[in-house]
């Protein structure tokens, strides 16, 4: 019997991706190699860890637990931990948890494999190889690693280090190698998107982004293309044109704005005041029409007073996002917001002002859903259940956005395209029936 290795991934697409490499790697060196799978099932147990926030730490931590626990009953052979909660406590973690059988960081995915196989990997064609969790129709593209803007709250620069671009001759390698799989669409992250290729030296006509936008929408077989975690300052205004004329580029956009009253922007170091952050989305609106746009905003960051929260749902109520995500501000240690201010809003205040922030944007979601009955989407349908199939239009990223649940009235292929009819809505999904394929 082949040696199992069961990799656990916690946390964001961006681990995602690292995970899929990890895996190419164990199949390469000829063991059994299985993706969240129970953790009873023997061999060894790889954890991806998550390490952006407090709830994220907490969920890896007890996975972590969880596994060593499973280890000691005789279920599993060993644990290994990798990914950024143990790039970040590289010292502390082992002293805490000494069950576990090796630590990694973030980047390590090769010592990570060969520590698992027990043996070395063979010489691979590509550094981007991987084996593909999602179902095979899309994928996570990942451009670039790290971050350079040093966010008062954030932690991901000390995790990630400095921001490094992929060139674009390698990604679009890998692009036309996961169309030949059958993948059609391709979902673009990276820490910051806004500074893409920005590091690799240069000066021309074009944003390197894009550069990139352009030469993957003319690959053949690329259906969707869909850009996550742009940055709003220094924003790349080139890449609006080729959004609005390219047909296979998604008309959506996922820019974490965090807040906009101007003292909160400034005391989280976000290099935008609110004025110009309200620039930026009628420029995005004026050069892509019909542009969905997905933020994330903080409530609760140090100093945020009730004025500066009523601001925030004001400017939720004025801007009617398509797509919002919220957090409460979680204190990071070694951040610049834990070194320079108290963290003196209660928790109970700040969850109150998130329960708040996301009942408007509840009922803004299901005004701009309901606007859309009797309209014509075009979707890819991810899967089906016993009434309906899962779908998803250009205008929802997988896993974190709402879905299209198209009734059955005719037979529809998982990975296809195709027409579909809005009958009705809820606040986070719409309600469709089929017109034909094309």
């Amino acid at each position: 019997m082949k040696p199992r290795v069961n990799l656990i991934t916690m946390g964001c697409s961006k681990n995602l991706v690292d995970s899929e490499r990890v895996l190419h790697m164990l199949a390469d060196a000829g063991v059994e190699a299985v993706h969240n799978a129970p953790m009873n099932g023997g061999g060894t147990v790889v954890i991806n860890t998550c390490g952006f926030i407090g709830d994220a730490k907490e969920e890896s931590i007890n996975t972590i637990l969880d596994a060593c626990r499973c280890k000691a009953d005789g279920d599993i052979d060993r644990v290994i931990v990798m990914g950024c909660l143990s790039e970040r406590y590289r010292e502390e973690l082992p002293r805490e948890i000494p069950e576990v059988d090796a630590w990694y960081g973030k980047y390590d995915w090769e010592a990570v494999a060969a520590e698992a196989t027990r043996s070395p990997r063979r010489n691979p064609k590509h550094d981007w190889e991987r084996t593909l969790t999602t179902p095979p129709h899309h994928a996570y593209i990942k451009i670039a690693e790290g971050c350079n803007r040093m966010c008062a709250f954030c932690a991901i620069p000390i995790i990630t280090g400095r921001y490094h671009s992929r060139p674009i001759a390698e990604i679009l390698d890998e692009v036309r190698s996961l169309v030949a799989r059958g993948v059609k669409e391709f979902n673009i992250i990276a820490q910051d998107l806004s500074n893409y290729g920005r590091d690799l030296g240069g000066r021309q006509e074009l944003s390197p982004l894009a550069q990139l936008l352009e030469a993957m929408a003319d690959v053949p077989g690329v259906k969707w293309i869909r850009l996550h975690y742009a940055y709003p300052a220094d924003f790349p205004y080139d890449i609006l044109p080729v959004m609005a004329s390219r047909p296979n580029i998604c008309k959506y956009l996922d820019i974490a704005l965090q807040h906009i009253d101007d003292t909160v922007l400034a005391n989280m170091h976000r290099h935008i005041d609110a004025a110009g952050t309200r620039e930026l989305l009628a420029t995005l609106r004026r050069e892509v029409p019909g542009i969905h746009i997905r933020t994330t905003l903080m409530v609760g960051f140090p100093g945020e007073t009730e004025e500066a929260f009523e601001r925030l749902m004001q400017f939720v109520a004025e801007q009617r996002f398509d797509r919002m995500g919220a957090f409460a501000y979680c204190e990071e240690e070694d951040t610049r917001a834990a070194r320079e201010f108290a963290d003196d809003i209660t928790e109970e205040v700040k969850q109150a002002r998130l329960d708040r922030l996301m009942e408007l944007q509840e009922k803004i979601a299901l005004e701009l859903n309901e606007a859309k009955i009797g309209s014509t989407l075009r979707v890819i349908v991810d899967s089906e259940d016993e009434d309906y199939y899962i779908c998803r239009s250009q205008f929802d990223s997988p896993e974190v956005d709402p879905e299209v649940l198209v009734k059955k009235s005719m037979p529809l292929i998982p990975g296809n395209m195709y027409d579909v009819q809005v009958t009705d809505c809820l606040p986070f999904e719409l309600i469709a029936v089929p017109l034909h394929e094309s």
